[in-house]
């Protein structure tokens, strides 16, 4: 399946905007992302009377090569169409009828994010690894002058953007949408480094950096003269759900709400992960045993807990390569260094920890995370006598806040359906968790 890049312009009367950080800056034509097997981004479509367009650039040709970076695969298109920026030239090389032609082109600024209801705000937050990063903050309108309530959103793993901006409208842009237009609260997100108008490279950052960004984050909203401090809930998704306790422990946040967690180590979690696949494809058990046992057990243990990366894994076993899903030096995006941090952070811990109020989402067709650490999250707050949390388990959502009818229409990538419920059941838990707080 393809990913495209689209652009059309809209603006905001309600904008605010710090001018540190150059924005983000787009093709404004169709190019389908490299598909991991050959190099390079195919062009389907110029818009008329855009840079690529003016520039000479065709339909069909092959983008081999963006700024002097090689399009060898899809990470290297993130960073690259997260790399652009409208205050420099783009040097673009493109493979035409077996000759290369190239040109430098000024592509035009995306167009910020538009919400009703709220003024948005884009500033910056400087980690403490000097990396300047995008914070996009909404404030519910004629509240820009008293203390709110704030949801602070930390996303997943991927170098995905948490930023609304126009074409884009899956269901997690869906969900966060609502947090910024219904909650009545500000909304708090960060671009993770690399991602957006962050500066760095979002497929070499690793987690320590990237978790060093959330923290940055949280200290820049309690700084704002907007946000009241005691009334300040971390909503984490994925990744950033198996975070939330971490940040409400650490700088003293007043609730959790965790939305697809774990609990166990990474080394557990992949290798659930892939049995559940091997479900999905319909191996049979004999299949699964003897995968299991002869490939992704060794092979995750040689990653995580050795701390080697998959290129050196598959040199010494061959024999894996015909079932390794990842690429060599990548998985989901990220690099090998970020998942061996990720092995050695203790996420349980936090949960044991944890005082404030909790409230955990976990979907019946989501194969990304189980039922089972969910469970026993719960079996750790219940023995520590923790005063207040709840587990929902929201039948038939998926990981990417989609209802589908099994595990594996969401797998295959199917639509699926949204229901408002996804995002208004967050805002509700917001509120309930800040209500019991007074």
């Amino acid at each position: 399946m393809f990913k495209y890049l689209t652009l059309v312009v809209l603006f905001s009367s309600t904008l605010s905007f710090a001018q540190d950080l150059p924005r983000r800056a787009a093709f404004e034509s169709k190019i389908a992302w490299p598909d991991n097997k050959t190099p390079g981004a195919v062009i389907n479509d110029i818009i008329a009377g855009s840079p690529l367009d003016k520039a000479g650039f065709q339909k069909g040709d092959l983008i081999i090569a963006v700024n002097d970076r090689l399009v060898g695969n899809q990470e290297d298109w993130s960073a690259i169409t997260y790399g652009l920026r409208s205050v420099a030239d783009t040097k673009i090389e493109v493979k035409r009828n077996g000759k290369l032609v190239s040109a430098k082109v000024r592509l035009k600024a995306m167009p910020y994010e538009e919400n009703s209801n709220v003024k948005t705000l884009y500033e910056t937050v400087v980690n403490d690894f000097g990396i300047k990063q995008r914070a996009i903050i909404t404030i519910p309108k004629g509240k820009e002058l008293q203390k709110n309530p704030a949801i602070i959103l930390i996303q997943g793993l991927s170098c995905s953007s948490v930023e609304k901006y126009s074409g884009r409208s899956n269901n997690w842009v869906k969900l966060i949408q609502d947090l910024a237009e219904k909650s009545n609260m500000v909304l708090f997100r960060i671009e993770k480094p690399g991602v957006g108008d962050s500066e760095g490279d979002c497929g070499k950052v690793d987690f320590k950096t990237e978790l060093n960004g959330y923290e940055s984050a949280v200290k820049y909203l309690k700084s704002r003269p907007y946000v009241d401090t005691a009334k300040i809930v971390v909503y984490g998704n994925s990744m950033g759900s198996a975070l939330a306790p971490y940040l409400a422990n650490t700088y003293d946040l007043a609730g959790v709400i965790s939305d697809g967690t774990f609990f166990k180590t990474w080394f557990e979690h992949m290798l659930e992960i892939e049995r559940r696949i091997l479900n999905i494809e319909g191996k049979t058990q004999e299949e699964v045993y003897e995968l299991m046992n002869t490939v992704y057990i060794p092979l995750y243990y040689e990653m995580l807990v050795k701390k080697r990366s998959f290129a050196a894994i598959l040199k010494d076993h061959p024999a894996y390569k015909k079932y390794h899903r990842q690429g060599l030096y990548h998985m989901y995006g990220r690099s090998m260094q970020y998942y061996h941090q990720v092995q050695d952070f203790n996420f349980a811990k936090q949960w044991e920890d944890l005082k404030v109020p909790a409230r955990i989402r976990w979907g019946t067709n989501d194969w990304i995370m189980t039922e089972s650490d969910n469970n026993m999250i719960v079996s750790v707050l219940e023995k520590n006598d923790h005063p207040d949390y709840e587990l929902f388990k929201y039948e038939g959502l998926d990981h990417w806040s989609t209802l589908h009818p099994d595990y594996a229409s969401s797998y295959h990538f199917k639509p699926g359906e949204w229901e408002s419920d996804v995002s208004q059941q967050i805002i509700d838990w917001a509120w309930e968790i800040l209500k019991k707080d007074q």
